[in-house]
Parts: C-alpha cells; sequence; structure tokens
C-alpha cells in the first residue's frame, strides 16, 4: 500500500477551521547545536543577531520550551512525528550513510500539512536517513527513499550533518548538479585507494581537528567517514548558508499565493563552523558566534523575503533548536578559549549530550504577526514534540490513531492565548538515559554512564548509578541531589517513566 492510500481520507476538518485563504503560511527554522544563552534576546554576550531579536520582539520568548533529546537525529524525529525517539530502535545519531528513519507508515508533520492543501518543503539539514538500506545508497543515481515518502514536496537537504560525508546536496533524492565525471562513492568502512585522508595530511586541512574528524578531507576540511568523488557537486561549507537561503526564497516565492509549510533547518553552529567570510570578524568569538551571525542573516532574509511578497503579517513562524550548544565538537577553532563572558548553555548545567538542563533546554520564539497581539515573555513548561498536536489544532488536519503519540495539543500557549504547562516533559540524554522535568523538579534517572564525554567533548553528561532530583525553583544550576530527601516523588517520577514506556509494547 503506498503513502497516497495510507494516509487517504484521514484529514476529516476539524470544527473551527480556518478557510483556505485565511490559513497561516508556517516556517519552522530549526538551528543545530544553538544553545539556550546563544542569542542576544537570551542573553547573549558578544554576539548580535538582530533579526531574531526582532522576531522576538514582534512574538513570544519562551523561557521553558525543550528539545525532545540532547542530540540531532532523535530531537528532529521527535518534532516531525510527534513521538519520542527512544520509543524506536534505530533512531541513534544517524551515520551520513543510514536508511530512511522515519518511516514510509509514519504521519509526519509535511503529511499534517500536505492533507489540507498546503505545499510542504524540507530544506536545509536532515540527519533522518535516506534510502531503504544503510549503506547500500546509490548517490549516483535518483534515491530509492526519501523524502518525498514522507509527505513533502519539495526537498533540498544535507544527508546528515555538514561533518559527515556525502559532503553533497540532495535535491528531489538526487544529487544537486551531479557531476558525471566524478561518480560518488561513500563507505563508513574502510577508506578509498588513494584518497588523502586528514589524519595522514594536516598540511591539506584549512580547518584542523582537535578530536576525531580525521577521515575523507572535503573543501580542505577532515569529514566522518569516506568519500570520492562528486566532483562539482561538492559543497564549499562557507556557502552552505547561502545555498539553503536561496532556496527556501525560491520556495517561498513559486508558493506565495498558497498556503505553505517549509521546514527550514540549518547547519551554521554545529562543526565545521566555516561561515562564509562576509560573516568572519562579525563577533567577539571566533569561527562558532560568527557562525551564530550568519545563522541571523538566514533568519533575516527569509523575514524580509515575506514582508517583500506581503505575506509575513499571516506567516507563523517557529524559531528553535534541537539541543543545547557544545563548544570544542571536533574542531580547533579556537571556541573555547574565545568565549569570555558569554555562556552558550544560559548559565544552566550540562550541554549538547548531557542529561542536564543545558542539553536540551533551548530557545523558542514564535511570532503570527495577524494573530498574536500579546508580545511577552513566556515560562510554560513545553516540548517540540507538541509541534504536531499543536498545528494540528491550528490548521485543522486531523492525525491518525496512533500516530504522533506524545504530541499534546498546547496551541493557546504557543500564541499566547492562555497559559497551560505540560504536566511534564521527557528528556533523553545521549546514552538513552531519561529524564522527567515538571515545572519545579527534575528526576534523572540511575545510569552506568561515564561521568564525562569519552570521546573528546568536555562535557558532564549528568549519568550517576543512583537517582538524581534536583528542585529548580531553588537549584536552577541542579548542584544539590535532593533525591534521598524526597523519596516520594522520586517513586513519582519513576512511575511516569514506567507507565511512558508502556506506551511502547
Amino acid at each position: 500500500m503506498d503513502r497516497k492510500t495510507i494516509f487517504c481520507g484521514i484529514s476529516l476538518l476539524l470544527p473551527g477551521l480556518l478557510k483556505a485563504q485565511e490559513r497561516p503560511n508556517v516556517l519552522i527554522i530549526y538551528a543545530d547545536d544553538l544553545g539556550y544563552g546563544d542569542l542576544a534576546c537570551y542573553g547573549a554576550r558578544g554576539v548580535e543577531t538582530p533579526n531574531v531579536d526582532r522576531l522576538a520582539s514582534e512574538g513570544l520568548l519562551f523561557t521553558n520550551a525543550h528539545a525532545p533529546a540532547a542530540t540531532s537525529t532523535p530531537s528532529r524525529y521527535g518534532l516531525l512525528t510527534g513521538m519520542y525517539a527512544w520509543r524506536r530502535a534505530g533512531t541513534d545519531v544517524a551515520p551520513g550513510d543510514a536508511a530512511m528513519i522515519i518511516k514510509d507508515e509514519q504521519f509526519t508533520l509535511a503529511d499534517l500539512f500536505k492533507n489540507v492543501g498546503y505545499k510542504t518543503a524540507a530544506i536545509g539539514k536532515w540527519h533522518l536517513g535516506l534510502g531503504e538500506e544503510r549503506g547500500k545508497q546509490d548517490w549516483n543515481h535518483k534515491l530509492n527513499k526519501g523524502l518525498k515518502d514522507l509527505g513533502f514536496d519539495y526537498h533540498y537537504i544535507m544527508a546528515a550533518t555538514a561533518d559527515r560525508v556525502p559532503c553533497v546536496f540532495i535535491e528531489q533524492d538526487t544529487v544537486a548538479n551531479y557531476d558525471k565525471s566524478a561518480p560518488i562513492e561513500v563507505s563508513y568502512k574502510k577508506a578509498f585507494e588513494g584518497e588523502a585522508l586528514a589524519k595522514d595530511h594536516p598540511e591539506l586541512l584549512q580547518l584542523k581537528s582537535s578530536h576525531g574528524h580525521n577521515m575523507a578531507i572535503v573543501n580542505g576540511i577532515g569529514r566522518i567517514g569516506y568519500m570520492k568523488g562528486g566532483g562539482k557537486a561538492l559543497w564549499k561549507d562557507e556557502n552552505i548558508a547561502d545555498s539553503i537561503t536561496v532556496k527556501a526564497i525560491n520556495f517561498i516565492k513559486e508558493n506565495q499565493a498558497n498556503p505553505f509549510f517549509m521546514y527550514f533547518a540549518t547547519n551554521d553552529v554545529h562543526v565545521p563552523r566555516f561561515p562564509h567570510p562576509r560573516f568572519r570578524g562579525k563577533s567577539s568569538m571566533g569561527l562558532r558566534s560568527d557562525a551564530i551571525v550568519q545563522f541571523d542573516w538566514c533568519v533575516g532574509e527569509l523575514l524580509k523575503t515575506l514582508e517583500d511578497l506581503g505575506i509575513r503579517d499571516n506567516t507563523l513562524v517557529i524559531l528553535s533548536s534541537d539541543n543545547g550548544p557544545v563548544i570544542d565538537d571536533g574542531y580547533d577553532d579556537n571556541a573555547e578559549a574565545l568565549l569570555g563572558e558569554h555562556k552558550p548553555s544560559g548559565g544552566l548545567r550540562g550541554f549538547k549530550y548531557s542529561a542536564f538542563e543545558g542539553g536540551t533546554r533551548i530557545p523558542l520564539i514564535i511570532s503570527w504577526p495577524k494573530s498574536m497581539r500579546k508580545i511577552a515573555k513566556s515560562d510554560v513548561l513545553i516540548s517540540q514534540i507538541d509541534m504536531m498536536a499543536s498545528l494540528s489544532k491550528l490548521i485543522g488536519s486531523k492525525i491518525p490513531k496512533g500516530e504522533a503519540i506524545d504530541s499534546e495539543d498546547n496551541l493557546n500557549s504557543l500564541l499566547a492565548r492562555g497559559e497551560r504547562s505540560r504536566e511534564y516533559v521527557i528528556e533523553q540524554a545521549a546514552n538513552k538515559t531519561l529524564s522527567v522535568r515538571t515545572k519545579e523538579w527534575k528526576y534523572i534517572e540511575a545510569s552506568d554512564g561515564a561521568p564525562m564525554i569519552t570521546w573528546g567533548p568536555k562535557i558532564e553528561t549528568g549519568y550517576l548509578p543512583k537517582p538524581q532530583l534536583y528542585k529548580l525553583s531553588e537549584d536552577m544550576e541542579e548542584r544539590n541531589n535532593v533525591a534521598e530527601l524526597y523519596p516520594e516523588i522520586v517513586k513519582a517520577m519513576q512511575e511516569i517513566l514506567i507507565r511512558e514506556r508502556a506506551k511502547s509494547n
């Protein structure tokens, strides 16, 4: 049974559905490794983000929003499916040659919009796999599984991340600008004979690694994985932001007369940080914060396009990040040495990968000029997992039974029409240790993981062989484990995880 047949007829319109001409365009801007404290409107030091700040001033800034996980692939999975990634095997951080992680039969955000007449697009970082079988993709021909199978009408994406091969864009299931004189080969098992490797040829690198990232060399940068060929199709890291922004602008222009949904996922702050020369030196903290400036430029270009076309007023913009920040994540770009007084996690404990708050609490800004009258901050407890149910309510597109099982309708909170905090959110650390976060408490389950990341970054994992409980109203930095003082709360949190895990069976 094909995808069209599976979802045919399930989008019966909900009561009160906006008329077609009244439905808002929806633009999700999803940053990569952008921390809670990395934007000026969230208190950043040493970097200016005027476009994001303007977006916040026109809408609602959330101070207690959470990504589903402290790493990329599971957070993106959760956002796009409305289901926590830990419920399904094979949703860990994906290699560049991963097979499709979201399956054909799953309902996605793209399906939600497509089923009520929206044009849908995914542009930028994907990192959720392509093709039917890992390592068996033929990058020289049309892929047998891609984003068209998940409800996206158009896509122009990176298969994984900029630090992983293949270093080419995929457009409509085919390598963009394919160069038949340089056929592409990709492997995560062995190097290709005659291809220079970063570990052996540091003299060829324009950005050296601090740990890992010492395999294939593309554009003078060492990567994870081995790659041969590509030719004219290979990206230049300094042009990635421009490339995806141009494609996004073109999609908006082509669909300005119709409602559209676009998932615009940038790579800027993720390693390797290699912003275009026009952004170099625009901050006080080197390449990492220059990349934040570049991200802010992307936001500004999209907003300007919407304004120039006269559709900004009825475009709902959602800006967030996939997980917390990381400083040294494999390249020697002086990010740690140049931090100064800047706190990427906003003073929270932990970073990307971690079970602590800094791993999953992220910026979230929502703006819809036509319908959002209140301009303020909100401290409601909310998760990105709620986007599916909330947007379903907004556009009147029904979610099939059994899909998006973790997503809750929090539309009123998102649009400043009332405040309703979630009872709790669940957070996933890098080794799948789970935490339960309520408005007042943070519970981290016992884990046998190492207390520090073992492969390079100097990051506390938050793992301990005993339960942890923090009273966040008094201890936002999670320094005082009070689990032994509140056994009844620990028990209640453990029961939440038992119930939630049972839903997966």
